[in-house]
């Protein structure tokens, strides 16, 4: 489905959902610092699930007044008229400023609030999740069995093919492994492994960034891709014929190459994305060149969701110290695909199409 500009998605005004991760995090800091700007808060409405215990906290430690409407979790999901709802899970107000490390309860907590934001967006309560940093640790206190947010949005969304997306400055970049040890990438990586997110971004690139001929690059997973089979096989084995799988389907894409030059290559305007192998390979890099503005985004799930590129922080919790940098990166792209997922759904409204390619949920 490509990508359409709709003179009415201009004046759309999206709801982002915005859970607030780990209570002990910075998530409470980071939200309230970028919402602090009255000219985002004009361009969306905000439903965020989360403590407002913790938000007035940061807000006091930042010296900003409250800008947000309370509603105490009643276990309902439901919109609001406000600009910006704080949906408070006042069970958990046992958190405190004191707590800055995992807990079983902080897991208990994130999750609530992930699931709930989740849900609101499957029920179009909210146009696009936006997500503050969980502690994995917390989770699995909490019983939880997921590695991280990915693997959560994927499976209560139903979606079988996503990946890992990443975008700050001048770099794009999707992974073809996420959350696995070093030792597990070779019980994981395959054809389809490496074939699957070259062919997510290109789709991603050429229907929500408006790129029409992406040009991709792909990492090799050895020293020097291998250099001829002299470091390993997987390049001609497994990556190799990914590409070529790919450019059989008209996607512009070369490679492997090495991982410790493409991405200077890419920086400079040679490439529009490159995929890398494993977690570390890809996100050295863009942290490295956009840790305040890089943005996680999770391709091929039928909803928007978004997330800023750092962690808990735990220790800088408390000392008005976080940058809401990633946090307004993650909250400005989720409104830009939320705009054009309505100006498109809006032109084939006009149209008068069945519906069946929106409720499809073409992924993101």
């Amino acid at each position: 489905m490509k990508a359409v500009r709709h003179e009415a998605s201009m004046d759309y005004r999206p709801t982002i959902a915005i859970t607030m991760g780990d209570p002990a995090g910075i998530g409470a800091e980071v939200i309230v610092k970028a919402l602090a700007d009255p000219s985002l808060r004009h361009r969306a409405k905000y439903i965020i699930y989360g403590m407002n215990e913790m938000l007035h906290y940061a807000a006091d430690l930042a010296e900003f007044d409250v800008f947000w409407w309370r509603d105490q979790y009643n276990g309902r999901l439901r919109s609001y008229p406000h600009d910006v709802v704080v949906v408070d899970y006042d069970q958990y107000s046992i958190l405190g400023n004191a707590v800055r490390s995992p807990s079983k309860i902080g897991g208990e907590a994130s999750m609530r609030f992930c699931l709930d934001g989740i849900e609101a967006a499957k029920k179009k309560i909210a146009d696009a999740v936006v997500t503050a940093p969980i502690a994995k640790e917390s989770w699995k206190l909490a019983g939880f069995r997921y590695p991280g947010h990915t693997e959560l949005f994927a499976e209560r969304t139903g979606a079988r093919r996503y990946n890992m997306m990443f975008t700050g400055g001048p770099l794009r970049v999707v992974l073809a492994t996420v959350h696995l040890p070093l030792m597990g990438i070779w019980n994981r990586l395959n054809i389809g492994a490496v074939f699957q997110p070259i062919e997510l971004m290109h789709q991603t690139l050429v229907e929500w960034f408006d790129i029409p001929r992406p040009r991709i690059a792909v990492c090799g997973l050895n020293p020097h891709a291998s250099e001829n089979g002299q470091f390993g096989d997987e390049e001609e084995r497994i990556i190799e014929p990914a590409i070529l799988m790919a450019k059989d389907q008209g996607i512009d894409v070369t490679g492997p190459y090495p991982s410790d030059t493409i991405f200077m290559r890419a920086k400079n305007g040679g490439f529009d994305a490159v995929v890398a192998m494993y977690h570390d390979q890809g996100l050295i890099t863009v942290k490295l060149l956009a840790f305040d503005q890089a943005v996680n985004m999770t391709i091929g799930l039928p909803i928007i969701r978004t997330s800023p590129d750092h962690g808990t922080a735990f220790d800088i919790v408390g000392r008005n110290r976080a940058s809401p940098g990633s946090m307004r990166a993650a909250i400005e792209l989720a409104i830009n695909l939320a705009v054009k997922r309505h100006g498109r759904e809006s032109q084939m409204r006009e149209q008068g199409q069945t519906g069946v390619d929106a409720e499809r949920g073409e992924g993101v």
